[in-house]
């Protein structure tokens, strides 16, 4: 599997990303799944301006993505694949190629309508069922900031309130 990171985190590419996981995964390209940015040169140029000189970034629409796993799972280029949105997530589980894959709940932070579940994951009742979703499409979600973080269970995420211990 080529793709070791399927991650939600609104911040996209950033320090946790690039240097936590990272040094852990020593990824070569990030894969992002974002509609609004693929159309966005300017936005995909900063982003980018983040990236190491060993690595490079894929920026495309959830129906490229859609197109392209296949192809990004079995390529030998070590990827992390960085949605925004729990929602996006839950559109590229919904083609049924997400079966059995570990998605990450990295960062989600606080914004109007959302709950504290944990110090850097914030639902609102719509990424709530967008997690449920996702479970039921066969994916597999837990909450962990960092690769030496606890991983919190999809379960616990679901029924607990702030701060889940």
């Amino acid at each position: 599997m080529s793709i070791q990171l399927y991650r939600v985190d609104e911040r996209l590419i950033h320090g946790q990303v690039i240097v936590g996981w990272g040094n852990e995964l020593h990824p070569e390209r990030i894969i992002v799944v974002d509609d609004d940015l693929a159309g966005s040169a300017w936005e995909q140029e900063l982003y980018a301006l983040g990236l190491p000189d060993e690595m490079t970034a894929v920026f495309c629409s959830v129906e490229e993505a859609i197109r392209r796993l296949g192809e990004w799972e079995t390529d030998p280029v070590k990827s992390l694949l960085l949605t925004r949105e729990v929602e996006t997530m839950t559109r590229l589980a919904a083609s049924g190629r997400l079966q059995g894959k570990e998605i990450n709940i990295g960062g989600l932070h606080y914004a109007p309508g959302r709950r504290s579940i944990l110090p850097y994951v914030y639902l609102s009742e719509a990424e709530r069922h967008a997690l449920k979703d996702l479970v039921e499409s066969g994916a597999v979600p837990s909450a962990q900031d960092l690769p030496g973080g606890r991983r919190i269970s999809v379960e616990r995420l679901l029924k607990g309130g702030p701060e889940v211990s």
